[in-house]
């Protein structure tokens, strides 16, 4: 690749997994002159079925290899579909692109290492086969971003830190991205940051358990709880807050990270048994997972963030950004600090990780690194991805 502008696919599915978030990006240059311009996004929805089937995978349920291995085939089939139907969107020849970064989907990330056959052991799995969607698109695709982190000891997320560092940073203003996908993940950026001065890490739930309980309360008729509408309608429950933010999780000092692991099936079950010990209603329960989503971001950022870092603007992405009961509580819990969802400066809510995945691929072709040893604990700089070559034209 030369140092003219190339236009970048990237592609993401977080651990909702709700679909496929597409994002066009031309860019160019490179750090700390690097470029991005979002020029489309579009989002296709994964089938009922197949969801249903990932989420389970998620949640550790039994699964034999084979099944895994067609999970991972039939996701990189999805993926490319998703890729040449946004192309078709956005009117831009398939040729036209000329890398595509692709997060995949994760189905089991273990940051920390735990005890395995005698050893600690930390590892993470992502599926969407990547060569698939090279083959089917014609483009060459970077994916499995996390593994290169893991192997200098880092915990593999969060990764968008180096985007958000590159998007973000001002001279003037101290500024924290939170994007609120299923989980909750801040990047901290001081006035006129350096790269080995940002902190980044998960900082606890965000819609994964609201989208649970909507699920579940409704039958799965609902998937989430459009404009807060039935959490408005329950009961604010002080003491079942409490306990809730009392979650170990919380006091984990960074870097760290989480995911379905810990707040999936399990989790969902104690607050299933807290709403009958506190005679919660469904929206009720929906209410409380709800204010415990902001207010867990807002425990991070008093435990480990605000006491030395001065802090003006709270630059809101993902899925949770259009949830203004969320966006209130923020608000009003930190006085002094501006909150803005990430469209008023330019990037869509929905789709800053697919761009972040876009530039992430850039930089693994340009054999540059793109972790943030100071986000993910990593023992060194590491060139993320492995590239998979569209075949020979």
């Amino acid at each position: 690749m030369n140092g003219k502008s190339k236009l970048v696919l990237g592609m993401m599915s977080g651990t909702s997994a709700d679909g496929i978030d597409v994002a066009l990006v031309r860019i160019s240059g490179a750090p700390p002159n690097l470029n991005a311009r979002l020029l489309g996004h579009a989002s296709v929805k994964y089938p009922p079925a197949l969801r249903k089937e990932i989420l389970r995978v998620a949640e550790q349920r039994p699964l034999i290899a084979g099944a895994l291995s067609q999970l991972n085939f039939r996701l990189g089939e999805l993926f490319a579909g998703a890729a040449i139907a946004a192309c078709r969107q956005f009117r831009v020849a398939l040729s036209k692109i000329a890398l595509v970064g692709s997060h995949g989907q994760t189905i089991f990330h273990q940051g920390r290492p735990m005890p395995y056959f005698g050893s600690p052991t930390a590892s993470t799995l992502q599926i969407g086969e990547p060569s698939v969607i090279a083959a089917r698109t014609g483009i060459t695709t970077v994916g499995d971003f996390r593994p290169a982190d893991m192997a200098l000891r880092g915990q593999g997320a969060p990764l968008v830190p180096y985007a958000d560092y590159l998007l973000y940073r001002h001279a003037k203003l101290g500024r924290i991205s939170l994007n609120l996908g299923g989980i909750a993940n801040i990047t901290v950026l001081p006035r006129a940051a350096k790269p080995q001065q940002v902190l980044a890490f998960d900082t606890g739930p965000a819609n994964m358990l609201i989208d649970a309980l909507v699920a579940h309360f409704t039958q799965g008729r609902r998937r989430f709880d459009k404009n807060a509408r039935l959490a408005m309608q329950g009961r604010s429950l002080p003491a079942l807050l409490d306990d809730l933010l009392g979650d170990p999780y919380l006091k984990l000092v960074p870097p760290k990270s989480t995911g379905r692991e810990y707040y999936g099936r399990a989790y969902l079950k104690m607050l299933f048994s807290l709403g009958r010990h506190y005679r919660a209603s469904p929206n009720d329960l929906i209410r409380a997972a709800t204010i415990f989503t902001a207010l867990s971001v807002v425990d991070a950022l008093n435990r480990f963030v605000l006491p030395t870092t001065k802090i003006q603007q709270l630059i809101v992405s993902g899925g949770g950004a259009h949830n203004p009961l969320i966006l209130a509580q923020l608000a009003a819990a930190l006085p002094g600090i501006e909150v803005l969802p990430s469209g008023r400066l330019g990037i869509p809510e929905d789709a800053k990780e697919a761009l972040a995945f876009a530039l992430l691929a850039y930089e693994t072709l340009h054999r540059r690194p793109a972790n943030l040893p100071s986000a993910t604990g990593a023992r060194g700089l590491a060139i993320l991805g492995k590239i998979s070559y569209a075949p020979p034209r």
